[in-house]
């Protein structure tokens, strides 16, 4: 099967053959039709994450955002079949840690990351094997085509996550948004599903157009000075923010992971707001940012991580698309070739793609 390969970290993906995957007992294989490429597919093209110990290695396979059709089944499998329309959760669990049986798969104690470690390689390829399907595969609903549940593969389920199980986003919240890429634009689409009221915050102006087209209230531009008419000093982007709030959000989600957007989250909130941090770091980080930690104890400011979403939260998440209409393939700016991938990942060094991009031509 064909597969792109991580040779060298910032170099082009090789595109090459390789065998095809087999199932494991518990296991299925999952025949791609559609595969999503994330700022997280950069980290790891470009080799970060050595100060977490988390680095991916050369000569991995990557593509973490798959949907696509089973095509063999392990002995063990009960719930699924070859033919079954599926999406497959980057965060795969083994199913019976005490994380796992708490319906909380994406922090397994002996878990996997699909396309990031030798144990799981990925979905820029024709096949992908799944361990543990019966807990971690996921029946796509008749209405979700592959392109669209590729884009639900990793952004829009972690926004998710975030937004509406680790902050409990309800209606009438002010929810700021900080750095409008793939999982920007899903957590201003999925807030405003919520019923929240959402700001949303890039130096892009074209990523701030699509912000207010899937939902956000306002939007707030850090390079334009946001000066108060009649005034000459610019202002911050937490003054902005806390201009439109009436004091402050009450929940602010840092989708980009470098340190100024980081601590303009935490200073956008509220008394007793909270901060959700979704964007990892650059190697200009190195997995540290220094907050105000003083100022966030005065106030009683929280700051919670989120990773990814528990295969077991997939009905919640139909549901929500079901029962408000939001439509996740309409963040799909472009489909690719499997080998366009390098060209893209070269994008996203300089912030130069915008929406959700998709691997459908494999």
């Amino acid at each position: 099967m064909r597969a792109a390969i991580l040779r060298e970290y910032g170099e082009p993906l090789a595109v090459r053959e390789i065998p095809g995957p087999e199932p494991a007992p518990d296991g299925t294989v999952v025949r791609v039709e559609a595969c999503g490429v994330c700022r997280s597919d950069w980290h790891a093209w470009a080799g970060h994450g050595e100060w977490a110990d988390d680095r991916v290695p050369r000569g991995q396979v990557l593509g973490h955002e798959p949907a696509g059709e089973v095509v063999a089944v392990g002995d063990e499998v009960d719930r699924f079949r070859p033919g079954d329309r599926v999406v497959v959760p980057f965060s795969l669990g083994d199913g019976t840690c005490p994380h796992c049986r708490r319906g909380a798969g994406n922090v397994c104690e002996d878990g996997r990351a699909l396309g990031f470690e030798p144990a799981a390689p990925g979905a820029f390829a024709e096949r992908v094997a799944v361990p543990a399907a019966d807990y971690n595969l996921v029946e796509r609903p008749p209405w979700l085509d592959a392109t669209a549940a590729a884009a639900l593969g990793c952004r829009y389920m972690t926004a998710y996550h975030a937004l509406a199980e680790r902050a409990t986003v309800g209606g009438g919240d002010a929810v700021a948004v900080h750095g409008c890429g793939g999982v920007g634009l899903s957590a201003v689409q999925i807030a405003a599903a919520l019923g929240a009221r959402v700001i949303a915050v890039d130096v892009d102006d074209d990523a701030l157009a699509l912000a207010a087209e899937f939902g956000a209230d306002a939007t707030v531009n850090p390079t334009d000075g946001g000066a108060v008419a009649g005034a000459t000093a610019e202002r911050s982007v937490p003054e902005r923010i806390r201009d439109r709030t009436d004091g402050g959000a009450d929940v602010s989600l840092d989708a980009l992971g470098i340190a100024e957007t980081c601590r303009n989250s935490v200073r956008s909130l509220r008394p007793r707001g909270t901060h959700v941090q979704v964007g990892l770091t650059t190697d200009a980080e190195r997995g540290e940012v220094s907050l105000p930690t003083d100022w966030m104890t005065r106030w009683e400011i929280s700051f919670i991580g989120s990773r990814g979403m528990p295969p077991t939260s997939y009905p919640d998440l139909f549901a929500l698309i079901e029962a408000t209409g939001i439509d996740p393939g309409a963040l799909v700016a472009r489909e690719l070739s499997l080998s366009e991938v390098s060209n893209r990942l070269a994008a996203m060094e300089q912030y130069d793609v915008r929406g959700v991009e998709v691997v459908t031509e494999l």
